[in-house]
């Protein structure tokens, strides 16, 4: 053992920094080998399940947007699609296209602030983006510039950046107009040529040689690159309708994080997020998207977690150019929402959110209140596979000096872009060695 240190330790962070949230990271060395890694999350959307029983069967958009303010159209259109399932309601096409359009800001939004704020940071040797702001300021301003585009489109439509107003359970409270979402267009087709140069860029750090090897679970659709609706799907053969989910996915408590872990049947640990999008839809992306991956090296068989990054500027790239092909087919919706009446039912919804696939399910009782409400959010589905992720990650890295080490596994958890809640503070250290 050339470290040491190496052989019996343990690596404490006690919050993680560059992550939407609040988390933290043990990893205990015994004798060089890894023996346990914990991630521990505390993660707020379980409070919101026991909020919502005795609600009004409309109030879920609008209560568990509040639950991320860097992805609320995911809740929003997932809570939408549950009550919707649950009622028998049939929402029109062109609703569905204009809900389509709008998750495509928040895909545009959330993206971008990963790649340059919080992830291009740990391969460029920054420990902010205000430090990389100070030698790389064109790119900076280029990734605001991008983040800009996706928050006018949420605006728009949803009536304000964050926690979007404008969603109901049928649809919209107000359709914009054809020439209202013209507006966009000019800023839309220079954000694609920018999402076009984050894909180059990004294709070109140095990715650490780690391949993942686990279950993938996707949304699909047979047309198009699922985002708002479709089956779920798996690298394992796994294919069935959202209201199976809870068939499939067990959620088990862990006692070292208050986010309960979520597995597939057997206890098989699986992931959801970009990786898992690329490799169930990629044939799917539209040409200019397929051709900026082809070109920066990744494909549906990417199984390296720290090119995740790419991946997310190939989905950003593919967000705006869906955009600008729903705006040009955009035909004001007769009605702005159809009418829906409650029954007494439980209902289903899942939507891709930036990070992985958002599950809800609600059951409403004939008086229209909520009876019973199920979150489960895609940080607690990727808990378990980050935390194998790390074992294996460190174990070919465990001689590495603690610094080194920290900086090796922050980047590490980064690749899932874990939403907790938000946090801009730095990591404090703790390292116990014996």
């Amino acid at each position: 053992m050339t470290h040491p240190d190496g052989w019996s330790r343990t690596l404490s962070v006690e919050a993680l920094a560059r992550v939407e949230g609040e988390g933290a990271m043990t990893v205990r060395v015994h004798e060089g080998q890894v023996t346990d890694v914990q991630l521990r999350i505390y993660e707020p959307p379980r409070f919101f399940e026991a909020l919502l029983r005795g609600r009004d069967w409309t109030e879920p958009p609008d209560i568990t947007a509040r639950i991320c303010g860097i992805c609320p159209i995911a809740y929003q259109m997932s809570a939408c699609q549950a009550l919707e399932d649950a009622c028998g309601a049939t929402i029109d096409e062109p609703l569905q296209a204009l809900r389509r359009l709008l998750y495509c800001g928040e895909w545009i939004s959330s993206h971008v602030l990963h790649v340059y704020l919080l992830h291009a940071p740990d391969f460029l040797g920054y420990d902010s983006a205000i430090e990389m702001a100070r030698d790389h300021r064109a790119v900076v301003e280029r990734g605001l510039r991008l983040r800009e585009a996706g928050t006018d489109l949420l605006t728009l439509i949803g009536g304000r950046e964050s926690h979007p107003v404008n969603v109901r359970v049928g649809g919209f409270y107000r359709t914009p107009t054809r020439r209202e979402l013209h507006t966009l267009r000019g800023q839309l087709e220079r954000a694609r040529d920018d999402a076009l140069e984050t894909v180059r860029w990004t294709a070109g750090f140095d990715f650490p040689d780690f391949t993942q090897d686990v279950v993938m679970v996707a949304l699909s659709e047979p047309d198009r690159y699922a985002i708002e609706r479709g089956r779920l799907v798996s690298t394992a053969g796994l294919d069935i309708p959202v209201a199976e989910f809870s068939n499939h996915v067990t959620e088990r408590h862990a006692p070292h994080s208050n986010a309960l872990h979520a597995e597939l049947d057997g206890g098989t640990t699986f992931a959801v997020g970009p990786l898992a999008r690329f490799a169930l839809n990629y044939d799917r992306l539209s040409p200019v998207a397929r051709e900026a991956a082809e070109a920066a090296g990744v494909g549906p068989d990417c199984r390296n977690p720290f090119q995740s990054i790419v991946v997310r500027s190939v989905e950003t790239l593919y967000a705006i150019d869906e955009a600008l092909r729903l705006l040009d087919d955009y035909e004001r919706p007769s009605r702005p929402f159809v009418p829906i009446e409650p029954r007494a039912a439980t209902g289903h919804g899942c939507t891709e959110a930036p990070r992985g696939i958002l599950y809800h399910r609600y059951t409403i009782a004939a008086d229209g209140l909520l009876t019973d409400a199920v979150i489960v959010p895609p940080t607690s589905q990727n808990q378990r596979s980050i935390e194998e992720d790390l074992a294996d990650f460190v174990q070919a890295r465990v001689t590495l000096p603690d610094d080194e080490l920290q900086w090796a596994c922050e980047q590490a958890i980064r690749n899932y872009d874990p939403c907790i809640s938000c946090a801009t503070h730095f990591l404090d250290l703790t390292v116990e060695r014996s």
